[in-house]
C-alpha cells in the first residue's frame, strides 16, 4: 500500500468551495431505491451530472483559472482533455473573458467536442489517446505562452475537485463509503484529502476501467507506471498515465 504526507489541506479545500460559489450551487445527493434495494444498503449518488458541463470538471477548473493572475493569462489558457475537463475550462475561461484552446483527442465524443466549441473554446484535434492531446497541449503552451491547466495533477484542481467531499459530509455526516471513479486521479484525491482529515473512518473506493487501470498498477509497483496499453471505451477516464501529485 502505497502512502503519502501530502494532500490539500481542509482550509484550501473551503477556500475552492467558497470560490466555487460565484458560479454554482450544492449538487443533489440523492437516494436511488434500486440500488439500495439490489446491495441491501443505502446507496446514493452525488448528482454531479446536473453541473452545467454535466461533470464535476467544471469544480477544478474554476478553481484553477480564477486564482491565475490576469497578467499571466494576457496570451489566454490551453488545456487538454477527452471532454469533460474541456467543457469547464470553456465555461471558466468564458466567464472571466479569457481566450482558451482545448486539444482533445480525435476520438472524443462528437458531443464533447461540439459543447466545448459551444461553450466558447477553440477546439484543437490530436490524434491518439488523452496523452497525445496532452502533448499537443503542452507544444502550443511552449509555442504560445499560454497558461496550462491540468486536468487533475494541479493543486487547485485537487482541491476544486474535493468540494465535492465537503458536500457529502454536510449531506450525509455519517457516510461509511465512498466510491470515486478514477482517470487521472484528481477527484479521488480531492475527495479522499476530505475524508482523510474529517472523516478518516470513511471507507474510500476508487474504481478504475479495467482497460486503463494505471492507479492501481502504481500502488502495486510503488511508483507512478505507465501503461503499454489502454482501452479508450470510458473515454474520461482513458488515461494512459496517472498524475504525481494525485498518486
Amino acid at each position: 500500500m502505497v502512502t503519502s504526507k501530502y494532500y490539500p489541506t481542509v482550509e484550501a479545500i473551503e477556500k475552492a468551495s467558497g470560490v466555487l460559489e460565484e458560479i454554482l450551487e450544492p449538487t443533489p445527493f440523492q437516494k436511488n431505491q434500486n440500488l439500495s434495494d439490489i446491495y441491501g444498503a443505502d446507496v446514493y449518488l452525488k448528482r454531479e451530472d446536473l453541473q452545467m458541463v454535466r461533470s464535476y470538471k467544471i469544480r477544478g477548473a474554476y478553481n484553477k483559472i480564477r486564482s491565475i493572475e490576469p497578467e499571466s493569462m494576457k496570451n489566454g489558457i490551453v488545456c487538454a482533455s477527452a471532454g469533460n475537463h474541456a467543457q469547464g475550462v470553456a465555461l471558466a475561461a468564458t466567464k472571466m473573458g479569457i481566450k482558451s484552446v482545448v486539444c482533445m483527442p480525435d476520438g472524443a465524443p462528437i458531443m464533447k467536442v461540439e459543447n466545448t466549441k459551444r461553450l466558447g473554446a477553440e477546439v484543437r484535434l490530436a490524434k491518439g489517446t488523452y496523452d497525445d492531446a496532452h502533448d499537443l497541449a503542452v507544444q502550443l503552451q511552449e509555442e504560445t505562452g499560454m497558461t496550462f491547466i491540468h486536468p487533475y495533477d494541479d493543486d487547485l484542481v485537487i482541491a476544486g475537485q474535493g468540494s465535492i467531499g465537503l458536500e457529502i459530509l454536510e449531506q450525509l455526516p455519517d457516510v461509511e463509503a465512498v466510491i470515486v471513479p478514477i482517470g487521472g486521479g484528481g477527484l479521488a484525491s480531492g475527495i479522499g484529502s476530505v475524508f482523510k482529515q474529517m472523516s478518516p473512518q470513511t471507507k474510500i473506493i476508487g474504481v478504475e476501467p479495467a482497460g486503463a487501470a494505471g492507479m492501481k498498477l502504481s500502488f502495486e509497483r510503488g511508483e507512478v507506471t505507465e501503461l503499454d496499453h489502454i482501452e479508450k471505451f470510458v473515454d474520461g477516464a482513458a488515461v494512459q498515465r496517472v498524475g504525481d501529485i494525485t498518486f
